[in-house]
């Protein structure tokens, strides 16, 4: 799983990357291939604002936050990315994909 964090009006600081990068780790129980996960930290005058992006594997998950507090933010918006990819991960258990052509059960042979 690669992380990028990039900051917009804001410093991440190691702190702040190693707190998201930590957060981001939850998303690895839910799906285990090859994933890339963008985080953007932003601060517009009161506002600290967390969006998240994950893709890879034919799955997208989205997300945005806003709080007065930059670390509530980010435990918001990964609260919801977790639930994505919980849903994600479900759905898919519930409906195995098979590989190939399905074959009927045979139901006996008829003879004429």
């Amino acid at each position: 799983m690669q992380i990028h964090i990039h900051g917009k009006h804001v410093e991440v600081t190691p702190a702040l990357k190693d707190y998201a990068m930590e957060k981001a780790g939850v998303i690895k129980k839910f799906i285990d291939f090859n994933i890339r996960t963008n985080i953007t930290l932003s601060v517009d005058k009161f506002r600290q604002r967390a969006e998240v992006t994950v893709t890879g594997g034919g799955v997208e998950f989205h997300s945005v936050e806003e709080s007065e507090d930059m670390y509530a933010s980010i435990d918001k918006v990964m609260d919801k990315i977790a639930v994505q990819a919980k849903k994600y991960k479900e759905k898919h258990k519930a409906h195995p994909h098979v590989r190939g052509v399905e074959i009927a059960p045979d139901l006996g042979a008829v003879e004429e």
